[in-house]
């Protein structure tokens, strides 16, 4: 089971690689005002959110104890990702602010998932 979840920890780091990474290529056509999701974003967060779902599931089965309440944070704190990413991933131009709250969000869900303890 522990290389179940292993292999569910990656997918979930190339999840967040993958929004990440997507958000910092658009960050000098943010700065002109050009911004767009790319395809990579959306990949990254439905990836996230489908590998932590996962990761829950094997944890609570091999009896490891999960903090149910930082688990919801970061899930609530994906949906809203997910749900601008989505919802503006046709655009051709995404306005700074939203482009910038789905940047910091993702940071904040890195920065819950490595410094709440």
């Amino acid at each position: 089971m522990d290389v179940l979840i292993h292999v569910f920890v990656a997918l979930h780091i190339i999840g967040i690689a993958s929004l990440l990474g997507g958000f910092l290529t658009q960050m000098k056509a943010m700065g002109a005002g050009t911004a767009r999701f790319v395809p990579a974003m959306l990949h990254g967060a439905l990836t996230m959110l489908v590998t932590g779902v996962a990761l829950v599931g094997l944890n609570e089965a091999d009896g490891n104890h999960v903090n149910n309440i930082k688990i919801g944070v970061k899930l609530l704190v994906l949906i809203v990702v997910l749900a601008l990413v989505y919802i503006k991933r046709d655009e051709e131009k995404v306005d700074k602010g939203a482009f910038a709250a789905v940047g910091g969000l993702t940071l904040l869900n890195i920065f819950i998932a490595t410094l709440w303890t």
